[in-house]
């Protein structure tokens, strides 16, 4: 006799397989074998998990269509069922998914711009946190600047693309009118923040993204300056910061160990 949890896994991958018949041992309120019954179950999961998935993805189910957007959804639930309870969680590897996705690849910029859409949805759901004031963050003498250390929002979140992904982007959300793209014009970089209700997407320069994940993994101002230095040497660190402080990115900073604002 299966164990429980060979029968469980038994269960699901014959959930995500046609070919595979209804598990053994499952039967329909006559006792019967129910292979009907289970097709309809298995077929509403698919359609359920590839619904959300084009809740998550709307800028990507415009540009390719529903007929692509439900053969791409389709490829994707059978090799990856949800692993939490929260159906938002669900879809985390649906850009990386399209960048494998050999129908996807006359559509070089996809999986940017479904990463742009990820970040949106991840930045809605984090954690609440206040900002620190323009006003506020002027204080810090300039001499003490360099060693300074900033605590980013929780919601922030960085899309590096080498297409203009954020304008595809910009053009396909929210009633946005598409557009010719020069796809040759160079990349783009993606601030995605939600610093109070509204979730933000902002373009960002180039030296920036190495910046803020310096910042954001604890590093001071003067190591997290040489990281984007390294990447765009003309790099403006007056103006990264100020533009960090007006987006809401920052909700606190210390000197070493001292925290001085919590």
């Amino acid at each position: 006799m299966q164990s429980l949890a060979e029968l469980q896994r038994s269960f699901a991958t014959a959930l995500l397989d046609p070919a595979l018949p209804a598990p053994a041992g499952l039967v329909g309120p006559d006792g019967k074998p129910s292979s009907r019954r289970f097709a309809v179950y298995r077929n509403n999961v698919i359609l359920g998990l590839t619904q959300t998935l084009k809740d998550s993805y709307p800028v990507v189910h415009r540009i390719v269509g529903s007929e692509f957007f439900l053969a791409l959804a389709r490829a994707y639930v059978v090799g990856d069922l949800p692993r939490s309870p929260m159906l938002f969680d669900y879809g985390a590897g649906l850009p990386n998914f399209i960048g494998r996705f050999e129908p996807a690849s006359v559509l070089p910029y996809l999986a940017d711009v479904a990463r742009i859409e990820r970040a949106w949805t991840e930045a809605y759901h984090a954690a609440e946190a206040s900002p620190i004031s323009v006003s506020e963050f002027a204080e810090i003498a300039p001499d003490r600047l360099p060693a300074i250390t900033l605590v980013l929002h929780p919601s922030v979140r960085i899309v590096r693309s080498r297409f203009p992904a954020l304008s595809i982007w910009q053009m396909n959300v929210d009633g946005g009118v598409p557009g010719p793209v020069d796809l040759t014009a160079g990349g783009e970089n993606a601030l995605v923040i939600r610093p109070e209700a509204g979730v933000e997407v902002r373009s960002i320069p180039n030296g920036s993204p190495e910046f803020i994940h310096a910042l954001g993994s604890g590093r001071p101002v003067l190591a997290a300056l040489k990281e984007a230095i390294a990447a765009d040497p003309v790099f403006d660190l007056s103006a990264n910061l100020s533009d960090l402080i007006q987006a809401g990115a920052v909700v606190s900073y210390g000197f070493a160990q001292e925290l001085l604002r919590s």
